[in-house]
This record gives structure tokens, sequence and C-alpha cells, in this order.
């Protein structure tokens, strides 16, 4: 060792009172480490994985290992192993959410949620049934202690992509959409001429239908955005593809139990070239009001015409910034990654859903997390 830096390393001890030899301990920043302490893990949020396969064995060994013990589900008689039963019945309710508490993780939010389909979102003859089995599932939800309801306005055509194999850095898979890719597939026209007023009238017929008895069971409901957001696929109208149609549905029927699934991938990618979403400021609109009830933390590159999905580290979005607008709204509700990236050495038959992506992104997203919140210390 170079002798000056020999004499600055045993300068630097004695001054310190550290000996050469011995246990290390540093009495001089106990305090800081008590502060550091104060640090609420995870901010309080309810970190989740989605399930919508069922029980996958690997997955919840990660979860736990982990240390993230939310599972969203769908609920349905077949993940309740109890064929012929309703799929909103308390049985079956409280099957599923004993499968996962046997796992270890707590059944947080219904994602996917039987009983709101085509029939209430066109305004098809049958939608009052549909709607009634509905509130049903929100009666017997709240009895099993499960409070958050995801949910969709997009018939026919949910979720689109036009491609799930896209590289991406490094050679992972992404989904992505062009708008290009479907500008000439047929119509859709067996439901007659929709149009956004005809959706808007359903979307208004359901809410004034099932807000009060959300607010009576204490069931937060949350909508997702269209995804894409564009305006119209093959004929059929999209209407939540922006923030100021967020804006339109909470003013339907002003509740806290009227809320949003805040999907940042979906809510980044609203806009063109000329105007988009600043996540961080949406998240402080729409969380001052208390209508934030699950979030789906991830991100993209591109807009609604045209965009990719992305790591975590790798979107547009300035995701610290986002994380310090959940602490400072005080979001404490659920949290899920979604759609990550394939990466090496896991299958891309459910893309967005890598087991291996999903362990970068709570990496990721932990990370974030404690960062914000150690660095109010």
């Amino acid at each position: 060792m170079n002798k000056n830096r020999r004499h600055f390393l045993q300068k630097s001890v004695k001054l310190t009172g550290i000996p050469l030899a011995g246990p290390l301990s540093f009495p001089y920043i106990s305090g800081a480490y008590e502060q550091i302490e104060n640090y609420t893990r995870d901010l309080g949020i309810k970190l989740c994985l989605a399930y919508f396969w069922g029980i996958e064995p690997r997955k919840t060994a990660l979860s736990r290992q982990m240390d993230v013990l939310g599972a969203v589900s769908p609920v349905n008689s077949g993940l309740a192993n109890l064929p012929g039963e309703k799929d909103n019945s308390r049985t079956v309710i409280k099957a599923v959410k004993n499968a996962w508490t046997r796992e270890g993780l707590t059944l947080r939010v219904i994602e996917g949620p039987p009983y709101l389909g085509e029939k209430t979102k066109l305004g098809l003859p049958g939608r009052d049934e549909e709607i009634d089995n509905f509130i049903t599932l929100i009666k017997n939800l709240s009895l099993e202690g499960i409070d958050t309801i995801c949910y969709n306005w997009m018939p026919i055509i949910s979720w689109a992509r036009t491609i799930v194999d896209k590289s991406s850095r490094g050679g992972a898979l992404v989904s992505g959409f062009d708008v290009t890719a479907i500008k000439n597939k047929p119509p859709i026209n067996e439901y007659g001429n929709l149009t956004p007023e005809i959706m808007w009238e359903n979307l208004k017929y359901f809410l004034k239908a099932v807000c009060p008895e959300a607010e009576k069971h204490g069931v937060k409901l949350a909508l997702h955005p269209d995804d894409p957001p564009i305006d119209n696929i093959q004929g059929i109208p999209r209407i939540m593809t922006s923030v100021q149609a967020f804006k339109k549905m909470l003013e339907i029927y002003p509740s806290v139990y009227n809320g949003i699934t805040f999907c940042q991938g979906s809510f980044a990618s609203m806009g063109d070239s000329t105007e988009q979403v600043i996540i961080p400021e949406a998240i402080k609109y729409f969380g001052k009001r208390n209508v934030i009830h699950f979030v789906h933390f991830r991100d993209v590159l591109g807009n609604k015409h045209n965009f990719e999905e992305t790591f975590h580290d790798a979107g547009k979005t300035d995701m610290f910034a986002a994380m310090q607008a959940y602490r400072d709204i005080g979001f404490k509700g659920p949290m899920r990654p979604d759609h990550v990236p394939t990466m090496a050495g896991d299958s891309n038959d459910k893309p967005g859903y890598s087991t291996i992506g999903t362990l970068f992104a709570i990496g990721y997203i932990r990370g974030l997390m404690e960062g914000v919140g150690k660095g109010e210390n």
C-alpha cells in the first residue's frame, strides 16, 4: 500500500475513534438511522401482482419471497373449483379468497369482474339482469371484505395490440400498437349504428344503478381507461380515452366510490404528438379528489396512434415524480406492475406478464418508493 495512503487511513481512523481491529460500530450516525427508520415500507401502498390465469405456484412463491402479498384476480366458479355455482355468489367469492389466503396472499382487487358485458355496455336487452347480477357481486364482495373492482368500458374489442413480440432493449419482447395496421379492418356493424353518445348514455345508466349500491356496501368502482385510447376501433366507439373523459365520468355520479384505475401506461399514451398527459399532474388532480382506487404502474413510448410498452426505466414518464405524486396525495391503495417486457428465459405465451420482467418491475417500483420515502428525511 502507498505510504501516504496508509498514513491517511490511520489518521482517519484515529480521528473517528474506530480501531483498526475488532468489530466496527458507527454510533455517530445512529441518529440518521433513526430518521430513516421513520420511513413506511412501500409508502404504505399495497403492492400486488396480477393472476389472470389462476394460481401459478412459481409466481406465488416469488411473491412471498419479494414480500408482495397482494393478489389481483378475477372471481369465478372455475377458479373456486365449484362448477355450476354462480360467479357472483358468496360461496364462490369466499372460495376464491380462501384459495389466495392458502398461498399466503390477500385478494385485494377483482379485475375483470363477471356480469359486466356487451348487454350493459351496448345497452342491449338483458342489461338490467346483468346489472342486478353485478350489484349482487358488489354485495357479496363486501361481505368477504374485498373492496375494489377494476372494470372497463370497452365492448367487443377490449385490450388491443397490433404486435406482442416487438424487440426492445437487449432483445426483450414488448407489445405495441400502430393505428395504421388496423385501418383496413372491416367494421363491426352487427350491433347497429353505435355512437359515442350512445356509449355515454349506457355508462350513465350503469353508474346511476350501481354507484348507490357501491356506496352502501363500501366497494370502490375503479374504471380503467380504454387501451389503446383511440376513439374508434372497427366501428366500435371508445369513450374513456382522455383526462377530460374521466372528469366527465366522475361528474355523472360524484362519489368517492365512483373512481379510477389509474393505468399510467394508458394515460401516458393518451393524446398525440402535439399534446400529451403529464402523469404526475394527472395523479395529483384525481388524487386530491380521492378517486384513484387502484394503480397500474407502467410506461410507454409514443402516443395513442403509435406506441410501445417499455421497461419501467425506459419510458417517457418521470417515474420518480409519479411516485412522489402518489406519496403527496396519500395514496395507500393497491398498486401492481403491468405489461412488463418478456425477458430472456421466459415464454411469451402471456405477453406483458413475464415472471422475470415482473421481478425487474417490482425491484424498480420498490426502489422508487424507498427513494421517495427516505428522501423526505
